[in-house]
């Protein structure tokens, strides 16, 4: 057998059982462990989720080994090494390297080839998106400018939260006024 660049190791083989058993579409490829995707595979991991957690930097793996269901070390940039790694039978595939815009696009392109059915790409400027979504990626996200505008909803309103889930709609979670709740309205001064 070929020696590829990379080596699997596994994490935590079950969920605890307070999770629910995951199924066939409840397991991700999360490429690029750095803040965004370390954090994402965690909250997938905590909702019962089986994730593959992968990175080019062995520390970094190693340091989430143990909170992930399978974790490896490895090049993604090398459509080989997706498929050594079974990444083409996931239903969804999540590329948070967001510093290097060619391993990004380069990764994305492969789990595009490997026909991932649902891919997320997490992109560091407009112009790394526009690209990522002329090369088809289903989703992408852009987490600080989308953070920024929805914080700034936030601050400036009544607003407890705020999710923009297309160009016009939203939803939010606001405090409703007074008249809504029948409570008496406070007086003017």
């Amino acid at each position: 057998m070929a020696r590829y660049p990379h080596s699997l190791r596994r994490g935590r083989k079950r969920p605890t059982s307070r999770q629910p058993r995951p199924t066939g579409d409840q397991r991700v490829a999360v490429i690029g462990l750095g803040r965004f995707g370390s954090s994402l595979a965690n909250e997938l991991m905590r909702r019962g989720w089986d994730v593959l957690g992968i990175d080019t930097d062995a520390r970094i793996v190693q340091k989430y080994s143990d909170g992930l269901t399978h974790s490896a070390v490895a090049d993604c940039t090398d459509p080989e090494v997706l498929h050594q790694l079974g990444v083409h039978d996931f239903t969804s595939a999540v590329v948070g390297i967001g510093t290097d815009i060619e391993a990004s696009i380069l990764v994305s392109s492969n789990l595009l080839d490997a026909e991932v059915p649902n891919i997320w790409a997490k992109a560091i400027s407009r112009q790394h998106g526009l690209i990522l979504e002329r090369l088809g990626i289903h989703h992408v996200i852009l987490p600080e400018h989308e953070m920024g505008e929805r914080v700034a909803h936030l601050v400036t309103g009544r607003m407890l939260d705020f999710i923009e889930f297309d160009d016009d709609y939203a939803l939010v979670k606001t405090v409703a006024p007074d008249v809504a709740t029948g409570a008496p309205a406070a007086p003017r001064a």
